[in-house]
């Protein structure tokens, strides 16, 4: 699932939530699965946030520096 649709899935939870007339079994699931999806999203900001870091590097002469993001970093 691509970012996009796990963010429409979280507000679709919330929104359920939010409306309060859930039963306590369906609440718990519905918030385990925000909980996954939110950290899901959380990890795919932080992946995108050190590609962009790296391609807006300069050096001291001010020419751009970039270099291949590697998952493992």
């Amino acid at each position: 699932m691509d970012f996009e649709k796990r963010l429409v899935r979280l507000e679709e939870i919330v929104q359920k939530m939010e409306k309060g007339d859930l039963a306590l079994e369906e609440s718990l699931k519905l918030f385990e699965e925000g909980v996954k999806l939110s950290r899901e999203c959380h990890s795919q900001l932080n992946e995108a946030e050190v590609k962009v870091k790296k391609l807006v590097g300069f050096d001291a002469d001010g020419k751009p520096q970039t270099q291949e993001f590697t998952a493992e970093e």
